[in-house]
């Protein structure tokens, strides 16, 4: 099983950058999954997340309107699109993987590898 994401990197403040975590080794059809980031120092926190087909989303007050969650269940693929970012978007990003058809439940079978994101001038 393996959760990978990918696509972080250094933006300017206002910027945008569009996340990707690439899955395998499980039905991915059958999960929904949860975007998660940590900053140094801080706990970790949900960002956002997506049900098994894609049909429904939902997002935390710190990134609502400016991010968007979407998945390609014919290519094991999950996208987090992010706009306007700010420097206290600054974190390691990495998505999580739950057994479940609706929204996740934090009761998460797979967590996954993540990829650095540092919003700063």
């Amino acid at each position: 099983v393996q959760l990978q994401a990918s696509g972080g990197g250094l933006v300017q403040p206002g910027g945008s950058l569009r996340l990707s975590c690439a899955a395998s080794g499980f039905n991915f059809d059958d999960y929904a999954i949860g975007w998660f980031r940590q900053a140094p120092g801080k706990e970790r926190e949900a960002v956002s997340c997506i049900s098994s087909d894609g049909g429904l989303t939902h997002y935390e007050d710190s990134v609502k309107g400016r991010f968007t969650v979407s998945r390609d269940n014919g290519r094991n693929i999950i996208y987090l699109q992010m706009n306007n970012l700010k420097s206290e978007d600054t974190a390691v990003y990495y998505c999580n993987a739950e057994s479940r058809r609706g929204l996740p439940r934090g009761l998460y079978n797979y967590w996954g590898q993540g990829t650095q994101v540092t919003v700063s001038s």
